[in-house]
């Protein structure tokens, strides 16, 4: 299986900071209702960064650090702290109340944080960190959205106009084709054909069709293949909002992200292996190298925490035939 988290971080970046405003309206409404719109949302990515590097660092898929301004608040701005989590991970809540009162700290703001679990276990629900120890209690509670209960909400999704329903259903069809690219093909294309059903301006569409191509990666027949009944589909509808110099640029953009993605990849299989199998790991190296496929990459890293052996290791990147 491959990691979730290496997978989705990217598009989920450049969507949250393009559609904030639609991300919370869709997920925390109550939120969105006493957030002063008229005043540009700030992204304090770097800052976040430096925050993060002072604390001990986590699985994480990604985050956010917007500063706000609250309608009829008695402070001038506040700060919302958004992490997006693919991937169960034991110290998440601590995590989220290390980050926070880090931020805090920093900015001497409130500080609203809040989660997206985007993992595949039904049952994993952080949302409280605390303890109580001689009559000193830290409770901290922050507001998490499950996007596998939107499987039970497949028809408002459709009819949504709201950008992140769109993102919620590709991100979903992500978990359930991992297995099935074929299958995979079939809901980008749904997908995309929804995207000018619903009258979406053109913007929006490749926007949108950014973030449904980067989650729903296809192997390259099946990639010419979706790009082929694409094209058809356009031009019975007359319109062609993707154009070849755009659908190049896409192209480059995950193409970029994959390289990054594959280098992050190699530094933790590298590092694992040293601290788990020392030298002998260390002899495996040059053959993981040799791998291009970063979600065959990623189940090696995964696979690192769980084999005994060297050898145990191999079998997940050159299995043996009967």
């Amino acid at each position: 299986m491959t990691n979730p988290q290496t997978e989705f971080d990217s598009p989920w970046k450049d969507i949250l900071q393009l559609y904030f405003e639609e991300f919370m309206f869709f997920f925390f409404p109550q939120a969105h209702g006493e957030i002063d719109w008229r005043r540009q949302p700030e992204f304090l990515d770097q800052e976040l960064q430096q925050v993060i590097r002072d604390g001990e660092l986590g699985k994480r898929l990604v985050d956010k650090l917007v500063k706000i301004y609250r309608i009829g608040g008695e402070e001038s701005w506040i700060l919302v702290h958004v992490e997006v989590q693919a991937q169960q991970e034991s110290d998440f809540a601590r995590r989220m109340y290390s980050y926070n009162y880090r931020i805090f700290d920093r900015y001497n703001r409130s500080v609203a944080s809040i989660a997206v679990l985007g993992d595949e276990g039904i049952n994993w629900r952080p949302s409280q960190f605390g303890y109580n120890l001689f009559g000193c209690r830290v409770d901290f509670q922050f507001p998490i959205v499950k996007l596998l209960d939107y499987r039970q909400r497949q028809g408002e999704l459709e009819e949504s106009r709201n950008p992140f329903a769109t993102v919620v259903m590709a991100h979903l069809a992500a978990l359930a084709t991992r297995d099935n690219r074929t299958q995979r093909k079939q809901q980008k294309l749904n997908l995309v054909k929804r995207l000018y059903e619903q009258g979406f301006e053109r913007e929006q569409v490749i926007n949108l069709f950014r973030f449904i191509d980067w989650m729903l990666t296809l192997p390259s027949q099946l990639e010419k293949d979706f790009w082929q009944e694409f094209r058809e589909y356009e031009e019975t509808i007359s319109m062609r909002y993707v154009t070849s110099v755009e659908r190049i640029g896409i192209e480059q953009g995950i193409e970029q992200g994959k390289n990054q993605l594959r280098q992050g990849l190699m530094k933790g299989i590298s590092f694992g292996l040293r601290l788990k199998f020392g030298e002998s790991g260390q002899s495996l190296l040059p053959e993981i190298e040799s791998i291009g496929d970063v979600d065959l990459l990623s189940a090696v890293l995964e696979a690192i925490e769980i084999v005994d052996t060297p050898e145990q290791l191999r079998q997940i990147y050159q299995p043996t035939t009967e």
